[in-house]
């Protein structure tokens, strides 16, 4: 189960700094610096959540040794899941489709308070975590 954690984050990490990339090389000359910019908030967002998962992998490996229940844990990594899709997401669905005229770009606006109201839930679940599972040894 920690594993996994771990496979996410490193996963999410990886394609964090190929959409970087992406967004430092070929966007650069195609999108205007304010969607840029937008892009970049994407990335960085999902690297920080990326770089928690790792943490919340080896945080909890660590309190698995001591006798904690890992499974809360997965809560805090699915909100983190969720809002790296939902946040980063939608902010690089907004730039790659500000050009379209499909109306999809206008439906992912409102879909990125709700990534974000992810990331919030998943970091305010682990610090219910770790005040309710204080282990002294």
């Amino acid at each position: 189960m920690l594993r996994s954690i771990l496979l996410w984050g490193i996963l999410m990490a990886l394609l964090s700094v190929l959409f970087g990339a992406f967004g430092a090389h070929a966007l650069k000359s195609i999108v205007q610096p304010h969607q840029l910019q937008t892009f970049e908030t994407g990335v960085r967002y999902q690297m920080i959540h990326a770089l928690a998962l790792v943490g919340l992998a080896l945080y909890g490996d660590v309190k698995q040794q001591l006798g904690f229940d890992k499974k809360q844990l997965l809560w805090v990594a699915r909100f983190f899941i969720v809002g790296i899709f939902l946040f980063s997401g939608s902010l690089y669905g907004l730039v790659l489709l500000s050009n379209s005229t499909s109306g999809l770009a206008r439906i992912l606006g409102p879909i990125t308070p709700m990534g974000g109201l992810s990331f919030m839930l998943g970091w305010a679940a682990w610090a219910r975590i770790v005040l309710l599972h204080k282990v002294d040894k």
